[in-house]
């Protein structure tokens, strides 16, 4: 099942099985101990009354596409989760589990990806470490096995430090919620490279919290090839004229296709018709103009024409602050946000993509 609402109904034909089932075996002691996490359940019977085989038997009897496939403790010990349960004389104590199949692999600190994405992996395995009651040797064991993940991940192990000392100091001064309303707002950001900061830095005292995205993900990678791929010329967005003459350009945006655009301007240049500024620049200057390919680029294709002013006045910014905007064409008043994405090391299409 596919559906929003098929979770829903799994857990409800299971609540409904369990109060018909399964309290029956509690209310006579059978069992003693019930609990489930979706598909996994852990069960603590009393063996002078049962044995598994016979909780197996009854389990399977309930309806005809369930099954139970029981393992047993071994060494006085069995996994629930991700915690590991061992029997002792008089007490259980609790341990952290790690499967077989664990590879103690993360984000790797070198990759272009943002802290808080390479960190929520070991914030996770910190956290857990002081949630569950370990003792101390237990403890200590966990976090060498943390440090261990870190080292095979290329981070700084003083960075690990920092973040327990952190989370350990947010555990002991925890205070309970307050009923003041959050007014906190979100705002995504794509992480392309570190300089994205200083930008959503400026936020940093406002209510706005900042969430960033990666575009160099797996499934990007690994999607296979679109060959039903729209060539530029029947793309629209945000595009760029450059003068063959001079090299200069011109920024427009457009909402129809560029070669719809691109005919628009040689009409405008062959009926003497300065509709544009860089009509008005190859007439008054008596420059040349050429093909679409050797003259009209696709900066930024765009699906949602809201974006289409910001972009334009982005690039326009851009191209005025490098020398190369036709001198017809009018860059608007500068945007100090534009100001801190434009970096003399990267191209307009790595600007904003």
């Amino acid at each position: 099942m596919g559906s929003p609402i098929s979770g829903i109904t799994a857990k409800i034909f299971l609540q409904h099985l369990e109060l018909f089932h399964i309290k029956s075996l509690l209310d006579s002691k059978h069992i003693t101990f019930y609990a489930r996490c979706v598909d996994d359940i852990l069960i603590i019977y009393d063996a002078s009354r049962t044995d598994l085989d016979a909780i197996a038997q009854y389990s399977n009897s309930i309806h005809r596409n369930l099954q139970l496939n029981p393992t047993l403790e071994a060494n006085n010990r069995i996994n629930f989760l991700d915690i590991s349960i061992i029997r002792k004389v008089s007490q259980l104590e609790i341990d952290i589990c790690h499967k077989p199949t664990t590879t103690d692999t993360t984000i790797n600190y070198l990759f272009n990806h943002p802290s808080e994405h390479e960190l929520v992996a070991y914030r996770y395995y910190i956290e857990r470490m002081f949630s569950i009651p370990l003792n101390n040797d237990r403890l200590h064991s966990g976090w060498q096995t943390i440090l261990h993940i870190t080292k095979n991940n290329k981070f700084p192990t003083t960075l690990l430090h920092k973040l327990k000392h952190q989370i350990q100091h947010r555990i002991k001064h925890t205070t309970p919620p307050t009923s003041t309303e959050n007014n906190t707002k979100w705002a995504t950001f794509t992480f392309t490279f570190p300089h994205i900061r200083k930008i959503t830095d400026l936020f940093n005292h406002t209510n706005v919290t900042i969430a960033f995205r990666c575009n160099n993900t797996i499934a990007k990678f690994t999607k296979p090839p679109n060959v039903h791929k729209i060539p530029p010329h029947n793309k629209w967005g945000i595009y760029q004229l450059t003068c063959i003459s001079c090299d200069l350009s011109y920024v427009g945006q457009t909402s129809r296709s560029l070669k719809i655009c691109y005919l628009e301007h040689i009409r405008y240049i062959r009926n003497n018709n300065p509709q544009s500024a860089y009509t008005q620049h190859i007439l008054c200057n008596q420059h040349e103009c050429s093909m679409m390919n050797n003259l009209m680029t696709l900066l930024k294709p765009l699906k949602n024409p809201n974006m289409l002013t910001p972009y334009e006045q982005f690039y326009l910014q851009a191209l005025h602050q490098e020398g190369k905007l036709i001198p017809e064409q009018c860059e608007g008043d500068p945007n100090p946000l534009f100001q801190l994405a434009i970096h003399p090391t990267h191209t307009p299409h790595e600007r904003a993509s």
